[in-house]
């Protein structure tokens, strides 16, 4: 993956890192900045600093159709991610998990355990 700098959207506060934004997951069960906005090319970090296991898995219809599904863990699809029955992916504490944004759109995504407690977040890359 590239590494290149980026640019947050006007109100978020999330870090930025080298290699572009870094959102943060939290044990108050949100992704923190929960929209961040950045360049083609450019890739976003996400790091649990909580004590709960999180993921980041994209909506498979919350992508734009050119672009490629992501998941930490690795996963090809939300069916996938949601069938699972393995831990593959949650990412603990200290973790990260890294994706680059080739894609012009909007990238919706989740956290799978804390979905239905409103860890969501979006990913706009213009």
């Amino acid at each position: 993956m590239l590494a290149v700098g980026a640019t947050a959207i006007a109100g978020c506060l999330g870090g930025s890192g080298p290699s572009g934004p870094t959102v943060t997951m939290t044990g108050d069960l949100r992704f923190d900045p929960a929209d961040v906005a950045i360049d083609p090319g450019q890739q976003v970090t996400w790091v649990n600093e909580s004590g709960v296991p999180h993921t980041t898995s994209a909506y498979g219809e919350g992508i734009p159709d050119e672009a490629s599904y992501f998941a930490s863990g690795g996963y090809e699809s939300e069916q996938a991610v949601r069938q699972s029955t393995s831990a593959r992916g949650f990412l603990e504490r200290g973790e990260t998990y890294s994706y680059t944004f080739d894609v012009t759109g909007t990238y919706q995504y989740f956290c799978l355990p804390h979905e239905e407690s409103g860890m969501v977040g979006r990913v706009i890359v213009e």
